[in-house]
């Protein structure tokens, strides 16, 4: 089975995205969390993005850098929105990575040095409605993605307007997006283990 680590979003690490871990668990994989805020939460987005604002993204990425240090290098890397930043990363930057899963944000891969690696698998997962995903430039980055990275690469879009769609605990919880991602997902972590 896969090695993952799942790197929170903007609300930190929340009840929802340590159920988001278990549930790759109960598959039979071996799931990290990460808590890049150090036990912070935030009920809203706009407080969790300030936060991590004041703290600096480039704080948050050395935590992750950090956290992963002792792990072995053949990791799934899974983000959700402001967790793809370090997961997009560490997919890109560090040897041996076996896949990334990108949820509700995607990035240019320049921005993190060059091209996709070849041969690291990813998905990229958001709602087609989703004004932060569909309209900040991730969707944009996402298929720029998927059209570089070729048959190594997938684009799932799903209906509605939900930005972290996955997290059971948020309001903004999409059950049936949350079921055919997570089919989805546990698919790709077979095909990557």
């Amino acid at each position: 089975m896969a090695e993952v680590v799942v790197f929170h979003h903007a609300h930190g690490l929340t009840t929802g995205v340590r159920g988001f871990a278990a549930g790759l668990e109960r598959a039979g994989h071996t799931a990290h969390v990460p808590d890049l805020y150090a036990g912070r939460t935030f009920g809203t987005l706009e407080e969790g993005v300030g936060f991590a604002r004041e703290t600096g993204f480039g704080t948050l990425l050395e935590r992750a850098r950090a956290a992963v240090e002792p792990l072995p290098e053949e990791l799934v890397y899974v983000g959700m929105s402001l967790g793809v930043l370090p997961a997009q990363m560490l997919a890109q930057t560090r040897p041996g990575a076996r896949g990334a899963l990108l949820l509700s944000a995607c990035v240019p891969p320049s921005e993190f040095g060059g091209d996709w690696p070849r041969g690291v698998p990813v998905q990229v997962h958001g709602m087609d409605a989703d004004e932060i995903f569909t309209g900040e430039g991730d969707l944009a980055a996402a298929r720029d993605l998927v059209a570089a990275a070729g048959q190594d690469a997938e684009l799932f879009l799903y209906p509605g307007a939900a930005h972290l769609f996955a997290d059971a605990s948020l309001p903004s919880y999409e059950a049936p997006a949350a079921a055919l991602l997570s089919e989805r997902m546990l698919c790709f972590l077979d095909r990557v283990k």
